[in-house]
């Protein structure tokens, strides 16, 4: 696999962790109450920056040849 469609790959797992932590914040705002809008705010706070860490990377490493 070539860089170009690794870097593609690792993009697109990114954004789906931006739309997971968008969904989760959602859940934990409107329909979970107590401990587990916690836990459920946690995890997407978590995949809200991993996914940023990983679309940054993505951004700052330039094209590829």
């Amino acid at each position: 696999m070539s860089e170009g469609m690794l870097n593609m790959w690792v993009s697109f797992i990114g954004m789906g962790l931006l739309l997971l932590a968008m969904g989760l914040i959602l859940l934990s705002r409107y329909k979970l109450k107590g401990w587990l809008a916690g836990i459920v705010s946690l995890l997407a706070y978590l995949s809200l920056l991993l996914g940023a860490v990983i679309i940054i990377y993505i951004v700052f490493s330039g094209p590829t040849r």
